[in-house]
C-alpha cells in the first residue's frame, strides 16, 4: 500500500526513470478553486538551482487530469501527472555492486532487481508530494516558515554557499536539521495515542526519502531542562502559553500555539568519493566510484517538501473533525 491519509488521501505513483510520476489526492473539498499559481511556485522551489544541488533539471510540466471542472475542484479524486523529461539511465546501473545507504539492495530483496535511479524510492517522486502539498494549502492556507538549525558542522548559516561549495569539489554531501513553524493552526486536532499530531505528523514526514529524525518543539534538547523549566504555563483565556518547549501538542492535539517542527535530513547518499562495497558479481569487496547528477546539498529544495508534506498531515487532520 503507497498511501497516506484517512480523509485527505495522498498516494503517489511514477519511478525516477519512468514515463511519468505524479500524484492522487482524494478529500479535496468541492468548489476550491484550484490555484496554479501557487502549485507552479511550489515546484519551482524544489527545482535544482542553486550552489551543490544536482544538474538534473525536469520542466515539471504537470496536468491534472481528473477532479476539477472550469478549473474548480469537483469533490472527487485528482490525478496529476508529471512527465519525466531528462533521463540518462546509463549512469546508473549498479545491479552488481549496491551502493552505500541506497535502497539498491532492499529492492533488490522486495522487489527481484534495481531500478535505475532508484526507481519508486528516489526523491523525485517527491514532486507529487509537493502538488498534494499546495493543494492542501488551497483548504488549510496556516503560514508556515522554516529555517535551518544546523547545515554539517557549521554552526551559523553565513557563508552557506562557500561551505556547500567546498563540500561538493570534495564529492561529498552534507545534512542539515530543519525547524518548521506553523502558525494559526486550531486547538483540537488530533487524538490521544495512535492518531496523535504527532504520530500523523512524523508518519508523513518519515515519507520523505532521507527524513531521519523528527521531534517536536524543543526536541531532545528538552533533557537538559527540569520539568519546571520545561513545562508552558498558560497566560491567558486564549491558551497561548509562556513558552512552547512543546511545540503547540499537548496529548496528542494541538492546543493553538505555534506548531513547531525540527526534521533532520541526512546528506545524500550519492556521493563520488571512493567507496569500499561488496560486489556480488565477483563475491569480494571491490571500489565504487558513483558517477552521475547528484545533490551535495538537497536540503534547500527540499524544504518546501517538508512544509506541503505537514500541511498534507494538517489537511487530514483538520478533515477528521
Amino acid at each position: 500500500m503507497n498511501k497516506f491519509g484517512k480523509k485527505f488521501v495522498v498516494e503517489v505513483f511514477g519511478e525516477s526513470h519512468g514515463e511519468s510520476i505524479g500524484v492522487i489526492v482524494d478529500g479535496m473539498k468541492p468548489g476550491i478553486k484550484v490555484n496554479y499559481d501557487l502549485i507552479n511556485a511550489d515546484l519551482e522551489r524544489r527545482r535544482p538551482k542553486r550552489v551543490g544541488e544536482t544538474k538534473r533539471v525536469e520542466t515539471d510540466l504537470y496536468t491534472i487530469e481528473s477532479g476539477i471542472y472550469e478549473g474548480i475542484t469537483t469533490g472527487t479524486p485528482l490525478l496529476v501527472r508529471i512527465p519525466n523529461m531528462n533521463i540518462k539511465s546509463k549512469d546508473y546501473d549498479f545491479k552488481d555492486m549496491p551502493r552505500p545507504s541506497h535502497t539498491d539492495y532492499v529492492s533488490m530483496v522486495k522487489y527481484g532487481r534495481i531500478y535505475p535511479g532508484s526507481g519508486h524510492f528516489s526523491g523525485r517522486i517527491t514532486a507529487g508530494i509537493v502538488v498534494a502539498g499546495s493543494l492542501a494549502k488551497m483548504m488549510f492556507p496556516y503560514e508556515i516558515e522554516t529555517k535551518f538549525l544546523k547545515v554539517g558542522n557549521k554552526k551559523d548559516n553565513e557563508d552557506l554557499d562557500s561551505y556547500i561549495e567546498k563540500i561538493s569539489a570534495q564529492g561529498n554531501s552534507v545534512g542539515a536539521i530543519l525547524k518548521v513553524t506553523v502558525k494559526g493552526v486550531p486547538a483540537g486536532l488530533g487524538e490521544p495515542f495512535f492518531d496523535s499530531v504527532e504520530s500523523v505528523v512524523s508518519a508523513m514526514l518519515y515519507s520523505i526519502p532521507s527524513v531521519k529524525g523528527v521531534s517536536f518543539g524543543v526536541g531532545f534538547s528538552g533533557i537538559s531542562l527540569l520539568g519546571s523549566e520545561y513545562n508552558d504555563p498558560i497566560i491567558n483565556e486564549k491558551g497561548e502559553t509562556k513558552t512552547n518547549n512543546s511545540g503547540g501538542i499537548n496529548g496528542g492535539i494541538t492546543n493553538g500555539n505555534d506548531l513547531i517542527i525540527n526534521v533532520f535530513m541526512r546528506p545524500a547518499s550519492s556521493i563520488s568519493v571512493p567507496q569500499e562495497v561488496y560486489s556480488f558479481k565477483t563475491k569480494r569487496l571491490e571500489t565504487l566510484e558513483i558517477k552521475g547528477r547528484h545533490d551535495a546539498f538537497f536540503q534547500r529544495r527540499a524544504v518546501v517538501v517538508v512544509e506541503n508534506a505537514i500541511m498534507i498531515a494538517l489537511a487530514d487532520l483538520n478533515l477528521r473533525v
